[in-house]
């Protein structure tokens, strides 16, 4: 689970950023960059993802 909520959080560490010095000046560019439209939401689900699987596993030596 550990490895889950650290991939969760690399993805919203790669999603936050982008202050601009000037609040009235939007940069396109780094708002909608491929890091933080593609590659963070795809981590995020990822991170989802291996805690369901933490979650839903048999633990090591329960063959019963």
């Amino acid at each position: 689970m550990t490895i889950g909520g650290v991939v969760m959080v690399i993805a919203l560490l790669l999603m936050s950023g982008g202050k601009s010095p000037d609040p009235k000046v939007f940069n396109y560019n780094e708002v909608y960059s491929t890091r933080r439209i593609t590659i963070a939401p795809i981590l995020l689900v990822a991170g989802l993802l291996i805690e369901v699987y933490a979650i839903m596993r048999k633990p090591a030596g329960s063959e019963k």
